[in-house]
């Protein structure tokens, strides 16, 4: 966990049923970090999440608010736009639904305390745009997203080794991949 697990009114409705919490408590932040084991946490900055108040004005870019195509499903659905969706998601994790993520889960609950934190701007938490059918290369597993962060969490584990400079090019995975599997 990135954060406490919530508290008062929300730990009620805490969609882990108290996972976070017993988490939190008997296994805090890196918990292990003291005996050599590395931690590496990746999150989404994709979706803002805000109750809809169309005469609210919204202080938040276009690209955090869910794109047409997908505002058009939740409204036909009658959940307003990607950004109520993920509101009501990050709220019932959190407890506090008005912060950004992947859509589902908060960004700041999914950045482990004591690992190596990576976060991922426009990644979304699924492979399809959350609570709808339609796919995204735009999701941790999709090729253009593993390769922002595969290599970090394999150097963190001891498996590569550290880079001086950045690889660069269409897959920098691929010659971690030839390195791991000769021959494939």
């Amino acid at each position: 966990l990135a954060r406490a697990a919530p508290a008062g009114n929300a730990a009620a409705t805490c969609v882990t049923r108290g996972a976070l919490a017993y988490i939190d408590d008997k296994y805090p932040g890196a918990y292990l970090a003291g005996e050599g084991i590395s931690y590496v946490s990746v999150g989404g900055d994709a979706v803002f999440g805000r109750k809809e108040n169309p005469r609210q004005p919204v202080n938040i870019s276009e690209e955090k608010i869910g794109s047409k195509e997908v505002n058009d499903i939740y409204k036909v659905r009658g959940e307003g736009s990607a950004s109520t969706v993920a509101f009501t998601a990050y709220e019932a994790v959190s407890g506090n639904g008005k912060m950004t993520g992947d859509g589902v889960v908060p960004l700041e609950w999914s950045l482990l305390e004591g690992s190596r934190k990576i976060t991922l701007d426009g990644v979304l938490h699924s492979i399809n745009e959350p609570g709808t059918t339609l796919p995204t290369d735009r999701w941790y597993g999709s090729e253009g997203v593993v390769d922002r962060w595969l290599t970090d969490a394999l150097e963190e584990a001891g498996i590569v080794e550290r880079r001086k400079n950045s690889i660069t090019g269409a897959a920098p995975w691929i010659s971690v991949l030839e390195m791991l599997f000769p021959g494939v």
